[in-house]
């Protein structure tokens, strides 16, 4: 979601604006809390402290500073969008919608408004308002490159690719170094040799007048045109440019991710699920898990056209809930009540016409044996792919502040493996009832079998309606939303091996705890 920016009047407020606009947080808090201590009422001041607790990662003090400034400006849309944007963060999605609604019902023809109203329905999963609200902002103010990424960026997430495509050409136009743009555009179709645009970045690129994040968009985005060119060497090229790029620009502790796998490995047993105190039983969610890029929001798509299914996305609800019942400091969540706050948040403003959803939030691998033991009745699929087509996908991917360890070859392969042992952990750890794994080259195989798997997995009548998930206008945010718009196609497997010998560092990484075969 973009920063909030407040209106604001007084110069010493404009100055802290721009303070945080150029990501000087500090300075930025410290105004803003000079201009409190004067005069409490200012409005916009606690507004823009909002921000900065968020930035800092303090949502409890982000939340009491965005209710000053609904109570000070309450005419105003954007302290509710502040507000909604922290309860969010919170874990609280329907309250979060509720000011998300509130905020929409004052932005007017306001654009900035607008757009940051429809970027918080995006957060919440409401696409077509999120659109809407996009749509309108672009009509109150043209010739706004902001507005019509976000636009084009929600429009690829309907499915409506030529108009996402047509509004990052305009943005584009009125901005050339949009990185962003860029990126999200090279995504909507294949490249053709007729029709691409690998002049044009190539050209940006060689002109030296990029800022270092615009650069790493647009490297990744070349990557993906050469690709779709088959001029693998040269995709191979950017893509490794960008990652480079990207590793040296980001703070980062993998080695704190992979110590928190084989925390869960320890503890995280089959005499502690045994152990555990009942969970919520009246619910039975689907859980889609897996690496990005792996083939799980194929998989959330087979299952969400069955006609007893229904999605809600990559929710991070289950995450938020054992967050919630850690910093409880009165006392532990029971895994009853943590299941009832999960399905309670999953579905929060959402009128599902099923009981039974999917969630398909990617690191909920990290939690499956808490899912259980919250929800006995869940099931809980894990999509695994060829480990080296799987980490190719994942190298030549840009995840805009997720997953850290993918852009350097050796600490991808850490994590990788790591992601390995967890999985098997779980695999003889949860009852083969509750746990299904499933390999995208099975279903790319044989897309039929596969389906019948799934969908017998989960206790579902067959229906054929799944064998055409391709055709559903659901809504899709993950990375793989336009390739779950065409039918099954087998031309990702076996991609790396254009790459073996420059993935040399990764393959012998891997090739020391997984077996040769494996490999091949």
């Amino acid at each position: 979601m973009p920063s909030v920016q407040p209106r604001i009047g007084s110069a010493s407020i404009n100055e802290a604006q721009r303070a945080f606009a150029n990501g000087d947080v500090a300075t930025a808090e410290r105004m803003c809390s000079e201009l409190v201590a004067r005069a409490a009422d200012n409005g916009a001041a606690w507004a823009l402290l909002t921000e900065t607790a968020l930035q800092r990662g303090r949502p409890d003090a982000a939340i009491v500073c965005a209710d000053r400034a609904v109570a000070l400006m309450p005419k105003d849309p954007i302290p509710l969008i502040l507000r909604a944007k922290c309860l969010f963060v919170s874990g609280e999605a329907r309250r979060s919608f509720e000011a998300a609604e509130a905020a929409a019902k004052l932005v007017g023809h306001v654009p900035e408004a607008l757009d940051a109203c429809g970027a918080i329905f995006g957060l919440l999963g409401l696409h077509k308002q999120a659109k809407e609200m996009f749509r309108r902002a672009v009509a109150a103010r043209t010739g706004v490159p902001q507005y019509l990424f976000n636009l084009a960026a929600t429009e690829r997430m309907t499915g409506a690719l030529e108009q996402a495509e047509a509004h990052c050409d305009a943005a584009i136009a009125l901005d050339r170094h949009y990185g962003l743009a860029h990126y999200l555009r090279s995504d909507l179709r294949i490249q053709t040799a007729d029709r691409n645009h690998v002049e044009e970045m190539e050209t940006l690129i060689h002109g030296g007048r990029l800022a270092r994040p615009s650069e790493v968009m647009l490297r990744f985005a070349l990557g993906k045109e050469y690709e779709d060119l088959d001029l693998h060497g040269r995709a191979f090229d950017h893509v490794e440019a960008g990652c480079d790029l990207q590793h040296r620009s980001v703070a980062h502790d993998d080695a704190a991710g992979i110590a928190e796998i084989d925390r869960i490995i320890q503890t995280h047993t089959r005499s502690w699920i045994a152990a555990a105190p009942p969970g919520h039983s009246a619910a039975a969610p689907v859980f889609v898990a897996g690496l990005p890029r792996t083939g799980t929001t194929l998989v959330e798509r087979i299952i969400a056209s069955h006609p007893a299914m229904e999605s809600v996305g990559e929710t991070g609800a289950f995450a938020a809930e054992m967050r919630r019942s850690m910093s409880n400091s009165s006392a532990k969540a029971k895994p009853a009540e943590i299941g009832r706050r999960y399905v309670d948040a999953a579905t929060a403003f959402r009128e599902l016409q099923h009981v039974r959803f999917v969630d398909k939030t990617l690191q909920n691998y990290l939690y499956c044996g808490l899912i259980h033991a919250a929800l006995p009745a869940a099931r809980i699929i894990l999509v695994q792919r060829h480990p080296l087509d799987a980490c190719w996908a994942i190298y030549k991917a840009h995840f805009q502040g997720k997953f850290s360890f993918s852009y350097h070859q050796i600490e991808l392969a850490e994590y990788y493996l790591a992601y390995r042992r967890l999985t098997r952990h779980w695999r003889t750890t949860l009852p083969p009832e509750v746990l299904l794994e499933i390999n995208y080259e099975d279903i790319v195989s044989d897309q039929s079998a596969a389906s019948r798997r799934l969908i017998g997995f989960l206790g579902l009548p067959w229906d054929d309606e799944v064998l055409r998930f391709h055709e559903s206008a659901a809504p899709s945010a993950t990375a793989s939303a336009v390739q779950v718009r065409r039918p099954i196609y087998s031309s990702s497997v076996g991609k790396w091996r254009h790459h073996a010998e420059r993935l040399a560092p990764l393959r012998a990484r891997l090739a020391r705890e997984i077996p040769e075969a494996e490999l091949a």
